[in-house]
């Protein structure tokens, strides 16, 4: 079964940094995945690292 396709129109700047992210024979679709999912990570490790230098913690012998 053939997935939706879709156009997104970026200027030609744009899809050519896009393709430096790429592998050989790579989708935009894969490259754009991939990018997508790194950036989660990245956003994740940050709310992490906020939430380690921004909150209490208490010892659990304090608990």
């Amino acid at each position: 079964m053939m997935q939706e396709r879709t156009t997104l129109p970026v200027r030609k700047a744009t899809r050519d940094k896009l393709k430096t992210f790429g592998g050989k024979g790579e989708s935009y679709d894969v490259i754009l995945r991939r990018l997508m999912e790194i950036a989660e990570e990245s956003a994740f490790y940050e709310r992490q690292l906020w939430i380690l230098k921004e909150s209490r913690f208490h010892p659990l012998h304090e608990v």
